[in-house]
């Protein structure tokens, strides 16, 4: 049995993994806090899954927590940090302190302990200014806000582990991903979730901004395969590479409220009547972002299966179902 730890497991995109390694009968460790992660998300897993399941309560900022997660480990998914533009701009050590100084420990456990390959959660907002459309990965601008500083570096590191010590890397820098189990109740809940809850409760949701600005979405299961892709390649080109993860698909945050809205709609037909609200845009918010996956797609093989409006409408079900 292949045996694969999950940093972050119990977080909306790390659970998501787990689910999928387990039903592959990959052996799987979850290294979760629950700073953020919910231990909801881990039960079904670890009761349908006993055998192969471990959870190790821990933290990536001890690294002796990471050291005792990585024993008999062949593969690290590092999705453990702090997301949040907004939370890294009003608490930038916490968030520095985790998405560097954890990965780094993550790093550091992972070589001394001979873990085969290293992939971790890089980030679209890498790309800081650079106001190139799409995002090609060797093109980026000055990061515009403390997260994404502690994405880049986390590349830079990740490469100069590589190049010393030998570590195999592949970072995936995750485009706006959403779907089933991201959290819509948090102080910092994203975009799609929190229009979500809110249409659903026929509330006004609040786009920053003239709803102009615009992400390249992406569902779950296509980062998913992103990150199964990364682990199985034996391409050496494709080895200690940074991934666009993403669809490759524009969306605006106004065509966003009215697939939600008719999405709902066949749910409740008078969430078509909640009216939107504007505000001012968000500091340290890009206008846009269009990845290119061709990168992807000739060094992984990469071929996304779900567009944004085929997984909105996945995520916008299991919504309806579970909040």
């Amino acid at each position: 049995m292949v045996n694969v730890l999950v940093t972050g497991g119990a977080g909306f995109i790390g659970s998501n993994l787990c689910e999928y390694l387990l039903s592959h009968n990959y052996g799987v460790a979850c290294l979760d806090n629950f700073s953020t992660g919910k231990i909801d998300n881990l039960l079904p897993l670890l009761n349908q899954y006993p055998q192969s399941f471990k959870l190790i309560v821990g933290d990536i900022r001890n690294l002796s927590d990471c050291q005792k997660a990585v024993v008999d480990i062949d593969y690290v998914f590092h999705e453990a940090a702090l997301g949040s533009v907004p939370r890294s701009i009003k608490d930038p050590i916490t968030t520095n302190e985790v998405n560097i100084n954890g990965f780094l420990n993550m790093l550091v456990a992972s070589r001394d302990a001979g873990v085969k390959r290293f992939i971790y959660a890089a980030s679209s907002s890498t790309y800081g200014d650079s106001t190139s459309l799409p995002k090609v990965e060797d093109v980026i601008g000055k990061p515009l806000s403390p997260y994404a500083i502690t994405k880049y570096v986390n590349e830079l590191y990740a490469d100069v582990f590589s190049r010393t010590y030998g570590i195999e890397t592949i970072g995936l820098r995750y485009f706006n991903v959403f779907g089933r189990r991201q959290d819509p109740f948090g102080t910092y809940a994203a975009v799609i979730p929190l229009f979500v809850k809110k249409l659903m409760r026929y509330e006004s949701p609040v786009i920053n901004g003239d709803g102009e600005f615009s992400r390249d979405f992406t569902y779950v299961d296509n980062v998913i395969q992103m990150n199964l892709l990364a682990m199985t390649t034996d391409n050496p080109a494709a080895i200690n590479q940074v991934y666009n993860t993403a669809f490759g698909e524009r969306t605006t945050l106004n065509q966003l409220i009215n697939y939600l809205k008719d999405f709902l709609s066949e749910f409740d037909p008078e969430i078509v009547r909640v009216e939107i609200q504007y505000a001012p845009n968000r500091l340290g918010d890009i206008p846009h972002s269009l990845a290119s996956i061709d990168k992807a797609k000739s060094l992984l093989g990469y071929n996304p299966q779900y567009s944004m409006k085929d997984g909105l409408r996945e995520a916008v079900k299991w919504y309806w179902n579970n909040i």
